[in-house]
């Protein structure tokens, strides 16, 4: 009977999710935050009444992907084209500061009057990969936020979702050069060849879809089920052949999915369709999936003051850098805390590059738990911040 547990971990995440999201509602926060903090309660770090099985990550990837997806298929693609210069210069500066911010950090605790650590490679090393850790930006957060609260269509909404893509782009470049000093197996060149050759694939593969899809759509209106079914089947391919055959985060690919549909008139039909899957079962998954991720962590009056700097930094460093791009580019000062705000969640992202450090032996496994609980902190921290900014 044990292979069913699964049936059991998937009716609890659901009723604890839900049960807190109403909670954090009551007291004028996104449900969201429940969401997350239901996954650290029911996680190891507190009861331990769910434990992240490999269903569990599967099902989360499942979730991103079409919370992604959906949210491109909501974008404004007018709207999204008019901000493409000034995301590449938020999401530039945006990754800047955090990695100074980072490596800052790290110079002050990583050492043996401070923190020993127990990574294989040199000290400097270490600290600038924090500081790419910090550079990542996990936009599905923002993205629930921002449709909770009728801000996903806005002109500083779009700026985020335009920079965060070109965010993940930055940080997959930033992590492949850090990661070549410490193995000869990656090539920066043959990385950034894959970049361009996916974002070329995603161009015409796009076209073509955008297309076919368009004349198929009229011809056969009334059948949106088939519709529903081949747009999702796009969707899974793009984010597939994102992070299999280029490296790409595979968001990245379910959210040009969705602009695709978007830019062909049927996104506001489509989503509606998704967004029933998402909410009922695999959003919350993935949202909890986040909170079950924190270890039991040891506890020392140094450990302590490390969680907190760096996650002083880890919100401060994106709300200046993104916010200071976007001033930049001529947004207001209200979009642009709004815009360096939505950036500042690290989420699933940061874990990611955070696992494969640890696999390469560019972060000793006494800082694994601290970032890992900072990372969950500023995801928690975001969507109440977005509430308030956009207020």
């Amino acid at each position: 009977m044990e292979s069913y547990g699964f049936l059991l971990d998937i009716a609890i995440i659901l009723m604890a999710t839900k049960a807190l999201g109403l909670l954090t509602k009551r007291f004028y926060m996104p449900q969201v935050v429940g969401a997350l903090l239901a996954g650290v309660l029911l996680g190891p770090a507190v009861f331990g009444l769910v434990q992240e099985t490999n269903f569990i990550q599967a099902t989360a990837e499942v979730g991103v992907i079409l919370l992604m997806f959906t949210a491109g298929m909501e974008t404004d693609v007018k709207e999204l084209k008019s901000c493409g210069k000034s995301a590449m210069i938020i999401a530039l500066v945006g990754v800047v500061v955090p990695l100074l911010g980072g490596l800052g950090i790290m110079y002050v605790f990583n050492g043996p009057d401070m923190i020993a650590s127990d990574a294989s490679c040199t000290e400097l090393l270490q600290n600038i990969f924090v500081g790419v850790i910090l550079t990542a930006t996990s936009v599905s957060i923002t993205v629930e936020t921002l449709k909770e609260i009728g801000k996903l269509n806005s002109k500083s909404g779009n700026a985020i979702l335009a920079a965060a893509i070109i965010d993940d782009i930055l940080g997959i470049i930033a992590l492949t050069i850090i990661s070549s000093f410490a193995t000869d197996d990656i090539n920066i060149i043959s990385v950034l060849i894959k970049i361009f050759a996916f974002f070329v694939l995603a161009g015409v593969s796009g076209y073509v879809f955008y297309r076919i899809y368009i004349y198929w759509f009229e011809k056969t209106k009334r059948r949106l089920r088939r519709h529903t079914i081949t747009a999702f089947v796009f969707c899974l391919l793009l984010s597939y052949a994102a992070e299999h055959f280029f490296g790409v985060a595979d968001i990245t690919g379910a959210y040009i999915a969705g602009v695709v549909i978007a830019a062909a008139g049927k996104g506001d039909v489509l989503s509606k369709k998704f967004e029933i899957a998402s909410y009922l079962y695999f959003s919350p998954i993935f949202f909890a999936s986040i909170g079950l991720k924190i270890q039991n962590i040891e506890i020392s009056m140094v450990m302590l003051l490390f969680v907190v700097a760096i996650t002083v930094v880890a919100v401060i460093t994106k709300i200046v850098g993104c916010g200071l791009g976007a001033r930049i580019c001529g947004y207001t000062m209200r979009e642009s805390v709004q815009i360096g705000t939505g950036m500042i969640s690290r989420g699933e992202v940061a874990l990611i590059v955070m696992s494969k450090g640890v696999a390469m032996g560019l972060l000793g496994s006494v800082f694994v738990g601290p970032i890992a609980l900072a990372v969950v902190i500023t995801t928690i921290v975001t969507p109440i911040l977005l509430k308030i900014v956009y207020r």
